[in-house]
């Protein structure tokens, strides 16, 4: 089904050489109104005010609309080969994803434990990680913000924040129109209209619909057989923004987004190995392994997963005492996932534990809703103290029902398997069928207040400081409902035992905050030294296995970090460059530690230990000459395990001096556009290069799991008349065709896929052509 590959790969010095200014934060200067002199100014709100990134004492990485546009970006995990510090677990079902920020993030299946990235879209944090990978569609910019900013944005903040701030209505009517069609019929439609309403209202809408079959092969006979690792989503998002009077702006935002994902299936890329190799290759013929260059699966349930969110939101700027600004954020979020497991990855039951062959199906459903009020203060800038201060209150409620089937079959003919016949077959062996399910939930409360400012002692001298302190509240219950036959995965006991019934409570509060230096070395350089204090809250392990042995809360998260850093305007202002280095210690690190349940391998979050990061990032933008525009980004970081917490009287699971997962040393970008005129049209290239090193996909996996690194190499052709009204865009994304893994696992009870691996390869990973053809109308914005 897919022809395969030529290799490419580039070390970290080799690279370091061909982008020795790199790192994208990726931002790059919209060309419509660029300075012809220069670089246009970057306006951020990573500090909760409006700001030239240049003057913020934050490593913060800018990924403008437009690059996304331009290298045909549309979901979040995109953002990971453009800015260097992000990263991002890509697991088969968005309720278990997370996003990771200078090696550092929460890998965990618990419903009562949050993110330790947070994810904020137009002004409001989302609860989840799971709901930071809906589609980015009409996105005006995206901020990622490296290392703690609890001061400012929260619990959830301890190793940075990804903030998405769509594209808001202009002032004149204005929309376009756009489709795009990759290979192996991949469709995108997309649009959006501004619709001003008088001088005092204007809107704009956007809507979305994508459909693609898939670029996996499921071989199996059974109906769940055909293309996998497909979507099938459409959403819409509208914005209103008023201004009632001269001091007083209000903006409304409500989204909707559905899909029905037929993802995401993994691979077994190697051939079955061991006692139950000649049964496993049996059970798979027809499978190409190839290791990661693998795209045939062979199983007999549709790995699939199921989303429904929508929010409304509120915010209100009003002018007080002259020129301070009263900020009011409303919110409320609703987010439904579903997930359709294949536990076995095969299409029969297959070698479980002894003579047994099991087959294991998962069923997960889970609701999630969220309200949210953020109250803050303003000060105009440009004074002695500049600040801002206010108070956040946050409601989670989150429910799921998880249901496990398993078959398994034993019989005297399973002798026979290491002559290659096939096991369990009808007619010749016993069934069982363990089946297990429970239903839980958790419900965070959290108040917190805060204060940020800086003192602008002189000219060039700034001291900053900030303190949040909050306070959260968190219950859990959880009723599970035993399987009356033992099976893989699943808890035991005899028919008519009543359902198990946990349930625990938890209060704590903590305070985070920030303090540093900062000193513009001369009128476009400005250097800054920080310290920061972040914190992520308690958590209890509440998963489908949870038993009475999970019941302690685990204690809050925190986080030391130092940064320093510099970032400069140079070459009259024709680049920008920023550079940061930082050291983190985190303490009370909550992971998941690891065990067997009858022959499964399952997680338990815990307070693993202690862990660290330290490393540099240069991130650059330039523009040479008009024509050409260069960003980007390299990072180095050192992630690992200082001391892993091992329980009284087991073996340590985790040695220190381990690499954190996803947490390669070596990772970073570069992208360049030109723009060349051909009469009344433009032809603008872009090439976008990223390097992705070494890494595990989790904390306990040995050597033979280490992912290699990997390097893709993208490219766009937008053709366009010279007034905008048309633009025809060719792609050809991973133009090497290098194949590659996001995700390695160690198989749940390693018999059942004779030792090998699980791989989970994205759709980057195969060299995909496609086009765009976009139409605008009406005004210029």
């Amino acid at each position: 089904m897919h022809a395969r590959k030529s290799r490419m790969s580039a070390s970290p010095v080799a690279f370091a050489v061909a982008a020795a200014l790199a790192a994208v934060p990726a931002a790059r200067a919209q060309q419509a109104g660029a300075n012809p002199e220069g670089l246009e100014e970057i306006v951020v709100t990573a500090q909760k005010r409006e700001q030239n990134l240049q003057e913020v004492p934050i490593a913060v990485s800018v990924v403008n609309g437009s690059l996304l546009d331009a290298v045909g970006g549309f979901n979040t995990e995109s953002l990971k080969r453009l800015v260097p510090a992000l990263n991002i677990r890509k697991t088969n079902t968005a309720i278990n994803q997370a996003l990771f920020l200078r090696g550092v993030g929460t890998i965990n299946f618990a419903i009562a434990a949050q993110p330790s990235v947070a994810f904020v879209l137009d002004g409001v944090v989302m609860a989840s990680s799971g709901e930071a990978f809906g589609d980015l569609y009409d996105v005006d910019r995206v901020e990622v913000l490296a290392g703690p900013q609890g001061t400012l944005y929260g619990k959830n903040a301890s190793a940075g924040v990804v903030n998405v701030v769509s594209t808001k209505p202009g002032n004149v009517l204005d929309g376009y129109a756009d489709l795009a069609y990759y290979q192996d019929n991949e469709v995108r439609l997309r649009g959006a209209v501004d619709i001003p309403l008088g001088d005092k209202l204007k809107t704009r809408t956007t809507a979305f619909w994508g459909s693609f079959d898939g670029y996996l092969n499921n071989i199996s006979d059974t109906p769940a057989g055909g293309d996998a690792n497909g979507y099938d989503r459409w959403g819409a998002r509208t914005i209103w923004v008023a201004d009632p009077t001269d001091n007083v702006k209000l903006t409304f935002i409500g989204d909707y987004r559905k899909s029905d994902d037929n993802c995401c299936a993994e691979i077994i890329g190697n051939a079955p190995t061991g006692a139950n190799a000649a049964a496993l290759a049996k059970i798979w013929s027809g499978v190409q392994f190839k290791g990661v260059e693998t795209r045939d699966i062979k199983q007999n349930l549709a790995m699939k997963s199921t989303e429904e969110a929508w929010g409304l939101s509120l915010q209100a700027d009003i002018g007080v005492f002259t020129d301070y600004t009263l900020t009011s954020i409303t919110a409320y979020r609703n987010w439904d996932a579903t997930e359709y497991r294949e536990g076995d990855w095969k299409d029969i039951p297959a070698p479980y534990v002894g003579t047994a062959f099991a087959q294991q199906h998962d069923y997960g459903p889970q609701t999630l809703d969220t309200f949210s009020q953020e109250l803050r203060i303003t000060s105009p800038g440009g004074q002695f103290i500049d600040w801002v201060g206010g108070l956040y209150y946050a409601n989670t409620n989150s429910d799921r029902y998880f249901r496990r089937d398993d078959v398994v079959c034993t019989a005297s003919t399973l002798a026979a398997d290491s002559t290659g016949s096939v096991p369990c077959e009808q007619g010749k062996s016993t069934y069982i069928y363990p089946s297990a399910n429970a239903k839980f939930g958790a419900t965070f409360d959290t108040f917190a207040a805060f204060a940020d400012g800086t003192v602008n002692v002189t000219d060039r001298w700034r001291v900053i400081g900030g303190l949040r302190w909050t306070q959260d509240d968190l219950s859990y219950y959880h009723n599970y409902n035993f399987s009356p036959v033992a099976g893989p995965g699943v808890r035991a006991a005899p028919a008519g035992t009543p359902p198990e019934k946990l349930k625990g409570d938890d209060t704590s509060d903590q305070v985070s905050g920030r303090a540093g230096l900062q000193f513009d070395v001369t009128d476009d350089v400005m250097s800054y030294f920080t310290y920061a204090r972040g914190y992520k809250g308690p958590a209890y392990n509440v998963f489908f296995n949870m038993g009475p042995n999970n019941t302690e809360v685990l204690d809050p998260e925190t986080a030391d970090s130092y940064e320093i850093g510099l970032k400069s305007t140079l070459l009259d202002d024709r680049l920008i460059l920023n550079i940061a280095a930082w050291d983190a210690q985190y303490s009370n690190f909550q992971a998941n530690n690891y065990t067997y349940l009858n022959g499964t391998l399952i997680t338990t979050l815990t307070n693993a230990g202690d862990v660290s990061t330290q490393g540099v990032s240069v991130d650059f933008l330039a523009r040479p000459f008009d024509a050409l525009s260069l960003s980007g980004g390299i990072a180095y970081t050192d992630a690992k395990v200082d001391k892993f917490f091992t329980p009284p009287g087991q073996k340590p699971t985790v040695a220190n001096d381990t690499q954190l997962p996803l947490a390669p040393k070596w990772k970073g970008s570069l992208a360049a556009d030109y723009t060349m005129e051909f009469g009344e049209f433009n032809v603008v290239p872009t090439l976008v290069f990223s390097y992705t090193g070494d890494q595990y996909g989790d904390l306990n996996e040995p050597p033979a799991l280490l992912m290699p690194s990997y390097s893709t190499l993208d490219l766009a052709v937008a053709i366009s008349d010279k007034p905008g009204r048309y633009r025809l865009t060719l792609y050809a994304n991973n133009l090497t065709d290098q194949s590659y893994a996001v995700l390695m696992t160690a198989a749940s009870g390693a018999p059942s896929t004779g030792g090998a691996p699980r791989l989970q390869i994205p759709r980057e990973a195969d060299r995909v052509f496609g086009a765009e053809f976009r139409m605008n109308f009406g005004g210029s914005r």
